[in-house]
């Protein structure tokens, strides 16, 4: 059992990975800003309190960052009370949020200076699957480091694969969410055009359903024509964030993003209709507006 850290516990994604990793036994140390609520049964079953970051790394051996995004790592690592303040040479920390690829390259390069791995770990799967501990996880390390947090990382998911080495993890997150939320722009915008032509979506929905198009993604965009706009608990908001990174990704490298670009500009719509703090399938709410389609039975 390893002495463990955590920065963003009470995150929809956070607080399942915490606690599976107190259920496994490891002692477990939180800094808690806001939501305390959220983490209220953690404290209750043995986690212990931090006032900062720079107190989570002085206690720990490995400490989980999961945050919202790059601006967000860099605060908690670097801050006056951050915990590289704390940190004792051999600590790692493991990024497990969506991050920009250069800023983790600079975090990187500080911890190094003092004696600690920095490694990206970005998750996939939803919060449902974060409680129940069946996330994947996509690391980015030397394999010697791999080898180390294996173990750990299991405690919370059910896949664990080794991408590459340092920066692979948050490179191949950004590709597969600029996938993911292709599908579901795309979904989006389709429905809306085939309702206005006319067309059952039951229908098409049935014969995507037999066909190489289905996806998870695409039955969750689905669910919206019942109603249901939390078949995929994502925030467009981070959604659009995530997409906006894979831009900066591709344009640092001189690479058309002709796809990426209109990916990120469909959900900067959604968001500055008002949608952004609602999960992805209300960019068919967005649709709804643009394009006058009644698609989501009110």
């Amino acid at each position: 059992m390893q002495s463990i850290g955590f920065i963003g516990a009470s995150g929809l994604m956070g607080h399942g990975m915490a606690k599976h990793l107190l259920a496994r036994g490891h002692a477990l140390t939180l800094a808690v800003h806001r939501n305390r609520e959220r983490v209220a049964d953690l404290l209750a079953a043995g986690a212990t309190e931090a006032a900062t970051p720079a107190a989570v790394a002085a206690a720990s051996e490995i400490v989980f960052v999961c945050v919202t995004g790059s601006p967000q790592v860099e605060a908690a690592l670097g801050a006056a009370q951050g915990l590289l303040a704390g940190a004792r040479p051999g600590l790692v920390i493991i990024d497990c949020s969506t991050s920009e690829p250069d800023s983790t390259a600079r975090l990187r390069e500080r911890c190094a200076a003092v004696g600690v791995v920095l490694v990206d770990a970005p998750l996939s799967r939803t919060p449902v699957e974060a409680e129940a501990g069946r996330l994947n996880v996509m690391v980015g390390a030397e394999a010697e480091v791999f080898a180390r947090i294996e173990p750990v990382l299991r405690g919370f998911a059910e896949n664990v694969i080794h991408v590459g080495g340092p920066g692979a993890g948050h490179t191949l997150k950004l590709l597969n969410n600029f996938i993911a939320q292709a599908v579901c722009t795309a979904t989006a915008e389709a429905f809306a055009v085939g309702r206005r032509a006319g067309i059952d979506l039951r229908k098409l929905v049935e014969l995507i359903s037999a066909g190489p198009v289905n996806s998870g993604l695409f039955q969750a965009m689905a669910k919206t024509l019942d109603g249901d706009l939390a078949g995929l608990k994502f925030e467009l908001d981070n959604a659009r964030k995530d997409v906006r990174y894979y831009t900066h990704l591709a344009e640092g490298m001189a690479i058309p993003s002709v796809i990426g670009e209109a990916v990120h500009q469909s959900l900067t719509l959604a968001s500055a209709l008002g949608h952004g703090r609602k999960f992805a399938p209300s960019l068919v709410e967005a649709q709804e507006q643009l394009s006058g389609a009644k698609l989501v039975p009110r």
